[in-house]
């Protein structure tokens, strides 16, 4: 049995966690209010993950830390910096493999499928902070001061995920009315399974072939949001969906009053044009087929239904 470290509790968190757990592991699973699945073989510590040595006295003795948190969206720029300097001290002072949930957003607006080979070249504030917090974590990895690896995923389903089609679509579909959403509706978009993305992270911490560069979660292929909502209405037993498109001077009408909507706009072109993931290199190394959308949305109707677990 070895010990896992775990930062965040939210949806790929936790899932994260169940896996592990259910694998014989030891883990700790930190988040500053100690929530989190209540499972066997998982401690569920209440700690700020930014306080560097506290963090760094937790991931003592561990194999690997994994990096789930999720600061408020709004925050990014300020919250990031210091939680991704206290991951690192963590990594460098216990030796555990560092391993990072990441995202899409360093690549920028891109033309085509988004590989792993593509530069880092950002186009907003957020997609800059996640740009630095790699090519830091890569420079002390080629250092040889930590050992590091990033998994990147899209949108994500799943129980308790959070995105404009489980913000803005979903709710309203399951309630019969009509959604709106600042999206190109038919550009095809790849949605990432929360349960593919704490299998990938669990995959690399444990492949030491895998460090030093980032992987792409196995994804089901690309669908419309358009198309996701009407599937999504099928498989509920919901009316047909109903989904327009939000202008978008309505978003930046939002922003005014909403932080969550003002951190959206620089993130437009995501949904305003083809946002394809190509992930078949993480399958080929992994062996990690992509859940179906089909049961990816299952289970994110069921977490909408369910009341939401503490964190």
């Amino acid at each position: 049995m070895s010990v896992h470290v775990i930062v965040g509790a939210g949806p790929v968190g936790a899932a994260t966690a169940r896996l592990l757990a259910a694998r014989g592991e030891e883990v700790r699973l930190l988040s500053r209010r100690g929530g989190g699945p209540e499972v066997e073989g998982v401690r569920l510590v209440a700690a700020d993950a930014t306080d560097a040595g506290a963090l760094a006295r937790h991931t003592e003795g561990a194999v690997a830390l994994y990096s789930c948190a999720g600061p408020a969206y709004h925050r990014w720029a300020t919250d990031w910096p210091p939680l991704g300097a206290a991951l690192l001290r963590a990594a460098e002072t216990s030796g555990a493999v560092l391993v990072t949930t990441g995202n899409l957003y360093a690549y920028g607006a891109v033309d085509g499928p988004m590989t792993e080979q593509l530069p880092v070249r950002p186009n907003s504030v957020k997609g800059e902070v996640r740009a630095k917090l790699w090519t830091g974590a890569l420079a002390a990895h080629e250092a040889g001061r930590i050992r590091t690896a990033e998994v990147r995923g899209s949108d994500y389903l799943g129980a308790g995920t959070l995105s404009v089609f489980t913000a803005l679509v979903l709710p309203k579909v399951l309630a019969g009315k009509r959604a709106s959403a600042p999206a190109d509706l038919d550009a095809p978009h790849s949605w990432t399974h929360v349960g593919d993305v704490a299998r990938t992270l669990v995959a690399v911490a444990a492949d030491e072939r895998a460090w030093g560069r980032p992987w792409h979660v196995p994804t089901a292929p690309a669908m419309s949001l358009r198309r996701l909502a009407e599937r999504a209405a099928e498989l509920a037993g919901a009316p047909a969906a109903r989904i327009a498109t939000m202008p978008a001077f309505a978003l930046r009408l939002a922003g005014l009053f909403n932080p969550m909507a003002r951190e959206m706009t620089e993130m437009q072109y995501q949904l305003r044009q083809p946002f394809v993931l190509d992930s078949s290199a993480a399958t080929a190394a992994f062996g990690i087929e992509p859940t179906p959308t089909d049961d990816a949305l299952r289970e994110t109707i069921e977490g909408l239904r369910e009341p939401a677990a503490p964190r």
